[in-house]
């Protein structure tokens, strides 16, 4: 692949964490409930450490022209893991409220990163960024998965809320 479509693909990665960031640090400044607060300001600290990791790589990679393999390669695995489905917060969400909303275009974020990141794991030929772009996609999984989830508990909330369940 072409050097400059390497750094492009890099400077969109970074673009698209920082929109994620923006999102998830706004969707927690305008929430007055602190469980759902909590949960953005936590999805968008790790939207920082990912903007962070392709940062540092870009500055390599333009310097070296090369991926350094990092400390991203360990087994963290992401910490909206097993937080997301607290019943606490999937009762506190109106399933047509403001934070709904937010948690849908949270999903369209997420699928977005997900298969950049998968698509430029399939296609790398540097074993270093195919292992980088592989891991980014499986921690963004983690958060597509999950928030899929929710927004499910969530329309079923609707359902049952307005007899929309023929039995």
């Amino acid at each position: 692949m072409s050097e400059n479509k390497t750094v492009d693909i890099l400077k969109s990665a970074i673009l698209l964490e920082m929109r994620g960031i923006a999102f998830y640090s706004q969707v927690a400044s305008q929430t007055d409930n602190d469980q759902v607060r909590e949960f953005f300001e936590m999805m968008a600290r790790e939207e920082e450490e990912h903007r962070d990791i392709l940062k540092n790589q870009l500055g390599f990679y333009s310097s070296e022209h090369k991926f350094k393999k990092d400390s991203w390669s360990s087994d963290k695995n992401s910490q909206v893991a097993g937080k997301i489905m607290n019943e606490k917060i999937i009762g506190s969400i109106s399933a047509a409220g403001y934070e709904a909303a937010a948690i849908g275009a949270a999903i369209n974020m997420e699928k977005a990163a997900v298969d950049l990141y998968s698509q430029r794991a399939r296609e790398s030929n540097d074993p270093v960024e195919k292992v980088l772009y592989k891991w980014l996609s499986e921690w963004e999984s983690v958060h597509l998965t999950e928030l899929q989830q929710m927004d499910k508990q969530l329309k079923e909330s609707i359902w049952t809320d307005n007899n929309f369940w023929p039995f």
